[in-house]
């Protein structure tokens, strides 16, 4: 008989670099009590991005939205951008606050990403850019979007909240579009507590990015546009630094994991695992999504994560609903149908996967799952 877990089993756990080596960064912060204002850590983890995107077009925030808002503003995007309602709400809440009217449209049933036909068949005059999201660590169809883009002339914005080290033919996720933004929320496989980050192809973005995070200040004197305040500070800078150093141990463990409830789930009835990525592309292992078929898994999406809390294993509905469901986006008018989303909405649960999830509890977990299809529909 299988027994509820002692401790939930969330979904994510944040990994936590040594308490020692932390402690030692923290010991210069005491000691410069230099805290905020693009201090001497913030500017060594600058640099260490830097190095790892082998770009200089790097600009760093105290979170992701503001990043992803100061983005658009920075690059006078206006009127209408397509994207999709299957992703955080962050992402439309960047175009509301500047005033940018989002148009969603459909998602490409793989991996969840924005379907380009769709894309397509949305553009009008006012059309100025297109905001796409690589879901759960998906890189988006990178090559059929650019396309598009380039023949309307469009902007080709990336939410890259969940493709922190992914790269795709030996080419960082970040080489792709005109600008992507990062999170580094503490939820994430790579995160500063806080964080976000953008990186972009205009190199003179990056004196405008600098403005606007920074109340519009260009010395101490002048302000020359009206910024707001997005710095990431020291200590979010010093998380950055410690957790950098374990990233490539950090994703080889999540791979094992993403790899286990791979083997372990793919002969349940009903429950519906993302397609092998290419081998082309590097991944994050970010999320772990599975679809539920009700008639097939023998209870939705919404039962199964029910009853996995009785276990004390604690799933997601990621992302549900839709965002063009949300009472503050009722009134937005929504063309397309969005028949895939809706679907996968509908049946999407993320399972657990962190680096210091043991394989023995994977093992657990699709044994509850599977457990819960003989009982229900076996």
């Amino acid at each position: 008989m299988i027994k509820p877990f002692e401790k939930p089993i969330y979904v994510t756990k944040p990994f936590l670099p040594p308490l020692e080596e932390f402690r030692q960064g923290l010991e210069e912060i005491w000691e410069t009590r230099w805290l905020t204002n693009n201090g001497p850590i913030l500017q060594r983890f600058t640099q260490e991005l830097c190095d790892f995107f082998e770009t200089d077009n790097i600009c760093l925030f105290n979170n992701g939205t503001l990043a992803l808002q100061i983005a658009l503003q920075g690059m006078g995007i206006s009127g209408e951008v397509i994207t999709t309602p299957f992703t955080f709400v962050a992402t439309t809440h960047a175009l509301f606050w500047n005033k940018i009217r989002p148009v969603f449209v459909d998602i490409e049933p793989d991996y969840y990403t924005l379907d380009p036909e769709k894309v397509e068949a949305a553009i009008t005059p006012w059309t100025t850019a297109i905001l796409a999201v690589h879901v759960y660590g998906h890189p988006c169809k990178l090559n059929a979007l650019a396309d598009i883009a380039r023949r309307h002339n469009l902007k080709l914005i990336y939410d890259a909240a969940h493709v922190f080290g992914v790269k795709v033919g030996n080419k960082s996720i970040a080489d792709f579009g005109d600008l992507s933004m990062f999170s580094f929320h503490a939820t994430k496989s790579f995160h500063s507590l806080e964080g976000g980050m953008l990186i972009f192809r205009e190199t003179g973005l990056k004196g405008v990015f600098d403005y606007l995070k920074n109340f519009g200040f260009k010395n101490e004197f002048e302000v020359v546009m009206p910024g707001t305040n997005a710095k990431m500070n020291e200590i979010q800078a010093l998380m950055g630094i410690q957790v950098l150093k374990y990233l490539d141990e950090i994703i080889q463990k999540r791979a094992k994991i993403n790899d286990l409830y791979r083997h372990l789930l793919k002969e349940v009835p009903g429950i519906r695992l993302v397609p092998a990525l290419s081998p082309t592309v590097r991944q994050n292992h970010a999320y772990m999504p599975i679809e539920v078929d009700e008639q097939e898994f023998g209870m939705s999406s919404d039962a199964l994560y029910e009853k996995l809390k009785q276990w004390n294993v604690h799933s997601r509905r990621y992302f549900y609903p839709l965002v063009c469901d949300y009472a503050c986006y009722r009134n937005v008018s929504v063309k397309d149908p969005l028949t895939v989303a809706r679907r996968v909405a509908d049946r999407l649960l993320t399972l657990p996967i962190y680096d210091s999830l043991e394989l023995s509890e994977v093992e657990t977990i699709c044994e509850i799952i599977m457990s819960l299809h003989l009982e229900n529909g076996g």
